[in-house]
């Protein structure tokens, strides 16, 4: 995970993969691998979900929950 203050943006980083495309959900853009897996996650005016990422405990919950939606769309 990384965190650019000068833009606010947060990045979460789910696989090394090579980004084919992106999902765009508001204020989240999911980068996708060509086999449908999230790569890349950015979050846009990230210091606004604050207290959400803290609850966070397990990317790789995450992860599954992101390829199950990609996989929808």
């Amino acid at each position: 995970m990384y965190y650019d203050p000068e833009v606010n943006i947060l990045y979460i980083e789910l696989s090394k993969r090579a980004i084919v495309h992106a999902i765009e959900l508001g204020n989240f853009i999911i980068h996708i691998s060509e086999k449908n897996t999230p790569v890349l996650i950015e979050v846009l005016n990230a210091s606004k979900y604050k207290a959400e990422f803290s609850k966070i405990k397990d990317l790789a919950s995450v992860n599954e929950i992101l390829t199950k939606k990609a996989l929808e769309h």
